[in-house]
């Protein structure tokens, strides 16, 4: 018996931290998950051989398995991710993954502020895909907590993620994108960047990309989607509006002082009629409405 000075009673004996196992000895109970495991890049630290035990194997991400092998199962006696809050789970994930995901994006990024955990959408030993170890397949991951999106993917206008010819995270990171630097500071967290900070637009949209000599000012400083529902929409072009007109209207209307001329924002001049047909589909004369180097009216 051992003596605790701090609470003036005795103690007990002195119990030996748990040890580490090897992964050998957990295909004893789990041989289906073991028979695949092969199969997965976690294998990959059993496979080198050179990885502390900490970092090998099942332990790896389970913590030593002695006790939880001689209590024949408990699962109090090792880390159970079901168990697990998601913070817990980030914390053991980043214990490898904190220089691959950026530690630092990934605890600032709206998925972990809302909670959600890396096995909320990955699954280490049932995975559906081989890449990113995802539970279903990608689209179908997002659209079950974003149904809103998924219906705006079977609108007649939209980009073609569910045909399978893109994916979200080719705009998005799920673990989290760097600050915004565009938008004036408000666009979602969760958009990823492109080559010096674009928007990802640009990474298939490269015809719109400048810089040129005359800007339009929305795509300059608010981003596409001042004009542009990037996931789908009922209008032609992925347009906010109906009708051309009545989006550049949004701006070159003259109202809270818009059409100054130290605003760069023109006002539609008195010269066009909206009432005449001619006037109404403003693309038709300004064709280069993302950025002109010829013409600051964007004609040419």
């Amino acid at each position: 018996m051992f003596y605790c000075a701090a609470l003036g009673l005795p103690a007990g004996p002195l119990q030996a931290a748990p040890q580490y196992a090897g992964s050998a000895v957990c295909r004893t109970c789990h041989p289906a998950i073991s028979a695949d495991f092969y199969r997965n890049p976690h294998h990959k630290t059993i496979a080198l051989g050179t990885e502390p035990p900490e970092r090998t194997g099942c332990e790896g991400c389970h913590g030593p398995a002695s006790e939880h092998v001689a209590a024949k199962g408990d699962k109090a006696k090792i880390t159970a991710f079901s168990e697990l809050a998601p913070k817990q789970v980030l914390d053991n994930c980043l214990r490898c993954h904190a220089e691959s995901l950026g530690r630092a994006a990934i605890r600032r990024s709206s998925h972990s502020l809302a909670g959600v955990a890396c096995n909320s959408c990955h699954s280490i030993h049932k995975a559906r895909t081989q890449k990113a170890l995802l539970t279903r397949d990608q689209r179908d991951v997002c659209y079950g907590c974003h149904a809103n999106i998924r219906a705006q993917f079977a609108q007649p206008s939209r980009h073609r993620v569910n045909e399978g010819f893109m994916t979200c995270t080719d705009c998005h990171n799920p673990h989290g994108a760097p600050a915004p630097s565009r938008a004036m500071g408000a666009r979602p967290r969760m958009v990823d960047a492109a080559l010096g900070n674009e928007e990802p637009c640009l990474r298939c949209h490269n015809d719109k990309r400048g810089p040129f000599a005359f800007e339009h000012p929305a795509v300059r400083v608010e981003g596409c989607s001042s004009c542009h529902v990037p996931h789908g929409t009922a209008n032609a072009r992925l347009l906010k509006r109906p009708v051309v007109f009545t989006l550049c209207l949004e701006c070159h209307n003259g109202v809270a002082g818009f059409g100054r001329q130290d605003d760069g924002v023109t006002l539609t001049p008195s010269t066009h009629n909206l009432a005449d047909p001619r006037f109404r589909n403003c693309t038709s004369c300004h064709l280069r409405i993302h950025g002109s180097n010829s013409s600051r009216s964007l004609t040419r």
